[in-house]
């Protein structure tokens, strides 16, 4: 891994942790630390020993939104020719699963950015928005999408117009989150989950996550012809043999990713 200046990376055996490290800014997503993350979760994506990813702000702050700095001497075809969200394109084309771990502001494009993840993981403090309204903007990031599918037209309408937050616990309620733990269980539970996900056959993740994201971002018709391809596809892996096999001997199954 090459060094970084605004996020932390660690592997964790079968489980790659990437922390964004802007503190001093709440995370603020300004172009260099997105390119880093980027980077990174592409680097473990393309790793054959990891085989889940957790990505994470820490305990204070997931990330308070887009670098308002950065963005204050933008014009229209600035933001046109830099084409920064872009880069919020290659994190859901990552093809492993992302489970996002949660704590304090997820707002704006940090909000977008943990409804790009897979699973999210949530602390008691964290806290779900996308404020943007509130500068004379809207999301940019496919919030006004995801937060919809997920949290239901009326309550993502109502956040979306004022500004509101929710906190963890009404996430989970919404959809928004898996589950609610403690500040200090946060990365133990969420590295839980990464490790479950890493016993699991691989292209069998890799197939589902897509056909779950299709469903999510597709026709119900899309869907269903994208699942019954990786069904019938997963019939020529070794894995799914050996599943099938390990199941009849009833033994634990040991999956190679091929």
């Amino acid at each position: 891994m090459p060094d970084y200046e605004y996020i932390l990376v660690e592997r964790d055996g079968p489980v790659g942790v990437v922390t964004l490290n802007r503190p001093q800014a709440l995370n603020a997503l300004f172009t260099p630390l997105v390119r880093e993350m980027v980077e990174a979760l592409e680097s473990f994506d393309a790793d054959p020993e990891i085989r889940a990813l957790v990505l994470t702000g820490g305990l204070r702050v997931f990330a308070a939104g887009a670098d308002l700095k950065e963005m204050s001497s933008q014009s229209a075809v600035d933001a046109l020719l830099n084409n920064r969200i872009a880069y919020w394109d290659r994190v859901r084309n990552i093809a492993k699963p992302i489970i996002a771990a949660v704590s304090g502001y997820a707002l704006g494009g940090g909000c977008e950015l943990a409804m790009l993840c897979d699973i999210i993981v949530a602390s008691e403090t964290a806290r779900f928005g996308q404020p943007e309204i509130n500068v004379g903007l809207i999301p940019g990031a496919g919030g006004t999408q995801r937060l919809t599918r997920t949290a239901g037209k009326y309550k993502a309408m109502e956040m979306i117009l004022t500004g509101a937050q929710i906190d963890a616990f009404e996430a989970e309620r919404r959809g928004l989150a898996n589950r609610v733990v403690p500040p200090e269980l946060l990365l133990e539970e969420a590295k839980r989950l990464g490790f479950e996900l890493a016993e699991k056959p691989p292209i069998s993740v890799r197939l589902a996550k897509r056909a779950v994201t299709k469903a999510f971002e597709s026709t119900i018709e899309a869907g269903i012809e994208l699942e019954r391809l990786s069904f019938y596809f997963l019939f020529a892996s070794e894995d799914s043999h050996e599943g099938i096999q390990a199941f009849i001997d009833k033994r634990k199954p040991e999956y190679g990713g091929r």
